[in-house]
């Protein structure tokens, strides 16, 4: 008697996911490889194509990947003209880090460090000493910022060389749990107008002899979300910000690098029931779950205890042709939060861990409603989402 065939294709293999390039080319390397180069002590060189400058600024641009960038010339000319510079001019990228997402790279880039050490892994995660799922772009439910996220910023280490270290962003920021753990150092400046805010970057660039200098911008990232970076609205974004990029380029002032870069890419999701996967709808993946972290398309579930093997190979049977599933020790193992975890970080992260590759989301309709209904998204390894620019204007 003949064996049944298994014709079921097999799951995506951890190890195929393409992890961020930790160490050499992703945002958390940015600011220790120009804190180097003005001599700010313990800092590496991480990023060997970029050469050093006395004043350095970062201007990042929330939600603008690199192949959105790429497929708009015609809104961004300026930084179209810049993308031969990205990366020390070799037209490259660098990588955001996993998860893509606004919290995460925010932290990366201001402490200097990946993920797994600097402990905030996504959207959303659970709080090991409470049991409860915490919000780390709006901090809530409240934890104390310093135990949460204990190093120093690069801001903070460079502020006590005696550079001159400055933030230029929306006046909301100024005083947030996230600003304070991952941004903190020097002085903060609230300006309403991007234009407000190119002028006063190229101010504070220009007060001291070294000086690194912070600057942001929201709403490209804000009006994809709602709309989707095939709209009017996003494009209009795109547009205002390439003048901005450029009104803060004219103005640098002598031995000056500005450095345009992003915290994450995106990616609009049909919507429909093959492309959007309820979790509040589907018994299977429910099955032994206690928790749903993270974002649709870079998923934290924490089971119920005792129940981990069975929800890894559910998920795994569901989902594993289109994500990467992996348990928090494969994901770990595979480099995903970095080259190490903190034991801090380890329970912060999900005992399944569930990153999309192809164009899908899993929602969760009742318990994430608004998050649920955006057009644009964001949060995995795929090029479209991790890959970010450094764009790159010297004086």
């Amino acid at each position: 008697m003949a064996l049944p065939t298994w014709d079921h294709p097999e799951p995506l293999a951890v190890d195929s996911a393409p992890v961020p390039e930790y160490g050499a080319g992703s945002l958390a390397d940015v600011l220790p490889t120009l804190a180097a180069g003005m001599s700010v002590p313990d800092m590496t060189a991480a990023i060997p194509e970029l050469t050093s400058a006395d004043r350095n600024c970062v201007f990042l641009i929330d939600g603008l990947g690199w192949e959105q960038l790429r497929a708009h010339p015609d809104e961004a000319p300026f930084m179209t003209s810049l993308l031969a510079s990205s990366r020390g001019g070799t037209g490259r990228p660098i990588t955001a880090g996993y998860p893509a997402t606004t919290a995460t790279s925010l932290a990366s880039i201001g402490t200097g460090l990946p993920p797994g050490a600097h402990g905030l892994p996504g959207y959303t995660a659970r709080n090991p000493a409470t049991g409860e799922l915490m919000n780390q772009l709006r901090w809530n439910p409240w934890t104390d910022p310093r135990a949460w996220q204990p190093h120093p910023t690069i801001f903070q280490l460079a502020d006590a060389a005696g550079v001159h270290t400055a933030q230029v962003s929306s006046p909301t920021f100024q005083n947030t749990p996230l600003t304070k753990v991952a941004l903190s150092g020097g002085t903060f400046h609230g300006r309403l107008s991007g234009e407000e805010r190119m002028d006063l970057a190229a101010e504070q660039l220009a007060a001291g002899d070294r000086s690194l200098v912070y600057t942001y911008y929201a709403e490209v990232d804000g009006k994809g979300h709602r709309f989707g970076i095939d709209s009017d609205p996003w494009r209009g974004q795109l547009m205002y910000v390439d003048r901005l990029v450029q009104r803060l380029a004219e103005q640098l002032p002598p031995r000056s690098a500005l450095y345009v870069t992003a915290d994450h890419g995106m990616i609009d999701i049909p919507f429909d029931e093959q492309h959007r996967i309820d979790f509040d709808e589907d018994w299977e993946l429910r099955a032994g779950v206690a928790l749903l972290g993270g974002e649709g398309r870079a998923r934290h579930v924490y089971a119920v205890p005792g129940a981990q093997a069975d929800v890894l190979t559910c998920w795994r049977e569901v989902l594993g042709e289109q994500f990467w599933i992996a348990s928090r020790d494969e994901a770990i193992a595979a480099g995903w939060f970095g080259p190490r975890v903190d034991e801090r970080v380890y329970a912060r992260l999900g005992d399944v861990i569930a990153a999309a590759r192809d164009d899908v989301l899993i929602i969760a309709s009742e318990r994430e409603p608004k998050e649920s209904a955006m057009v644009g998204n964001h949060g995995s390894m795929t090029p479209v989402e991790q890959l970010v620019p450094l764009l790159q204007v010297r004086s």
